[in-house]
């Protein structure tokens, strides 16, 4: 077994030490985004017991008006990607035109979808437990010109 030189080990104390610093300067005054030098707060918070509890889908209307859902199998969408990016969809709902077109290009032979919307289920929560009750809110909406 070789042993470390002197400067390999001070290049080794000097990473670890930058990877020190950057992890301790992202917990002081980081954000989601600066994982995995920040914080992740997904799982460091937690809601009031008595919060309602979002559960986010995306769902279309076809031409003849059914309604799809158009989860991931349907659209090859991560309902991840939709919900990071749900501030843009409000901003721009033409956006989601490539939600339609993704749910086309995988079925071809499907009616062409007129509507498609995010839709928020929000679960009546209590003693945090949940109730069996729950409100739905379109969160956005885009709808095909003719």
């Amino acid at each position: 077994m070789e042993t470390l030189t002197t400067r390999g080990r001070a290049v080794r104390l000097g990473a670890t030490a930058l990877g020190l610093a950057l992890l301790l300067a992202g917990t002081v005054r980081g954000t989601d985004d600066d994982f995995p030098f920040g914080p992740f707060r997904m799982y460091s918070t937690s809601d009031p017991p008595n919060a309602p509890a979002p559960d986010t889908r995306v769902e279309g209307v076809d031409r003849t008006g059914a309604v799809v859902a158009l989860g991931q199998d349907a659209t090859g969408i991560r309902r991840a990607e939709i919900e990071g990016q749900q501030d843009r969809y409000a901003a721009d709902p033409s956006l989601l035109r490539r939600v339609a077109d993704a749910y086309a290009e995988r079925h071809p032979a499907a009616p062409a979808l007129v509507e498609v919307r995010i839709v928020i289920r929000w679960h009546d929560i209590q003693g945090g437990r949940p109730t069996g009750r729950w409100t739905d809110r379109t969160a956005v909406r885009w709808q095909a010109t003719p």
